[in-house]
């Protein structure tokens, strides 16, 4: 059994060690192909490893920027230049004076506004950078103001009234007569009410005053503010009068204020009324020939037109003449001055009386002709005591003293001032601008 089973596996291998070899050329076409690429890959991973450790890197493409300026920039540019080195002077004094000779030297409105940095249909550019530039060279339109007086001012300034001096010298006599006759404890009752009394005045009035400068600083700013129409970046936009910078186009209509100085563009019909510059009553033809220039301060009152600014704030007209105008708060109402005339003629007529009386119970004492609560005479030459002879004329003094002070009526005029300034805040709670008290005044008579 054994022999038979290994007889046939015996003959399959002497069948397959005696088989003719196979062809191996496929094979080695593989391993070839392999090979080659193996080696490929092994040259450019070391070629790439040696490059590295040389420091020797790639190139690339690079880009270079280049800043290339634009016409807006050269125009910006230019325009600052132009402005600095612009006689500042000889076009202010250009439109005050009016003078066409140096409109000329500047090549006319379009070579002015072209100086100017100003576009004749489109204006100025308006940006942020510009409009400072503008400002730090030409100034802004905004005027100077006197300075704000502060509250010592007014309290000062209410001392100076001659009633209430007369007021603290009689009540300086009678607080040193009252403790003399009656010592300090009794006898400062009568002087100290009347200092009081004067104190209270001037506080008050002081008080009074100075609110209602206050009150005419905020309604001056807030009336001054009004709104004007500009041509900025080729478009029209409505701006405050104080944001108008030299170069602007500005566009003028019936019944508006002029708001700086500068030349006559274009328009129709313009006529402006220059009573308040010039004190001419008749109305101003503007036109591009004999009188293209504006003032500022002016009012339109027929056509419409477009201004070049060339001047603003303190370089104008205008500007120069409100500066030097100070504003008088202290001007009285037609009522107050009546009063104040009234007041100064019974003080007057009540220092009279008292003179008079003083003179009188004068010579009544040292005539013998007074008596005291026992219906003693109170002088007798040389035998009165000379403290008694101080008494009785301090008591007097005292007398014609006290007529003085009831006499002047200083209450009245404060009385006044203050009603109209309390009329004036209602007024201004429902918006309405008073500017003079006397207006409050004319409206309740």
């Amino acid at each position: 059994m054994s022999r038979r089973s290994r007889k046939p596996a015996e003959q399959a291998l002497s069948a397959e060690e005696h088989a003719p070899p196979e062809p191996k050329t496929h094979k080695q076409r593989w391993r070839l192909a392999l090979t080659v690429i193996s080696f490929t890959r092994a040259l450019n991973t070391l070629a790439k490893k040696v490059i590295y450790d040389k420091g020797q890197v790639p190139r690339s493409i690079s880009y270079i920027s280049i800043d290339v300026p634009t016409n807006e920039d050269d125009s910006a540019g230019e325009s600052s230049r132009s402005l600095l080195d612009l006689d500042q002077k000889a076009l202010t004094d250009m439109v005050k004076d009016k003078n066409l000779d140096l409109l000329s030297q500047f090549g006319g409105v379009k070579d002015l506004a072209s100086t100017l940095g100003t576009d004749v249909k489109g204006g100025i550019g308006g940006g942020e950078a510009d409009l400072m530039h503008r400002k730090d060279v030409f100034g802004a339109n905004v005027f100077q103001k006197p300075p704000a007086k502060n509250f010592m001012s007014f309290f000062i300034e209410a001392f100076k009234d001659t009633t209430i001096i007369i007021l603290l010298v009689c009540a300086i006599l009678s607080l040193g007569f009252g403790i003399k006759k009656h010592g300090l404890k009794n006898g400062w009752y009568d002087g100290g009410s009347i200092v009081l009394a004067v104190l209270l005045v001037v506080i008050v009035t002081a008080v009074s005053n100075f609110k209602q400068s206050r009150q005419f600083d905020k309604l001056s700013t807030k009336s001054s503010d009004i709104s004007v129409e500009i041509v900025r970046s080729g478009q029209r936009r409505p701006i405050s009068i104080f944001d108008i910078v030299v170069g602007d186009l500005v566009c003028l209509k019936i019944g508006d204020q002029v708001p700086a100085d500068g030349v006559f563009m274009e328009g129709h019909s313009l006529k402006v009324d220059e009573s308040s510059m010039t004190g001419e009553s008749e109305h101003i033809e503007i036109n591009s020939g004999n009188h293209p220039f504006l003032l500022s301060g002016t009012k339109v009152t027929d056509g419409f037109g477009l201004m070049l600014v060339t001047s603003v704030g303190m370089n104008t007209a205008w500007g120069e003449m409100m500066s030097s105008i100070s504003r008088d708060l202290d001007e009285q109402t037609p009522l107050q001055a009546r009063l104040d005339k009234l007041t100064s003629y019974i003080g007057k007529v009540g220092l009279a009386v008292a003179v008079l009386v003083l003179a009188v119970s004068l010579i009544r004492y040292f005539t013998g002709h007074t008596t005291d609560d026992k219906g003693n005479r109170e002088f007798y030459g040389g035998k009165t005591k000379f403290d008694d002879v101080v008494n009785s004329a301090l008591d007097i003094l005292a007398a014609a003293i006290t007529i003085v002070v009831v006499a002047i009526p200083e209450g009245l005029p404060l009385a006044v001032t203050l009603t109209l300034a309390y009329s004036m805040k209602k007024m201004m709670n429902d918006n309405a601008l008073v500017r003079r008290l006397s207006a409050c005044e004319t409206m309740g008579s």
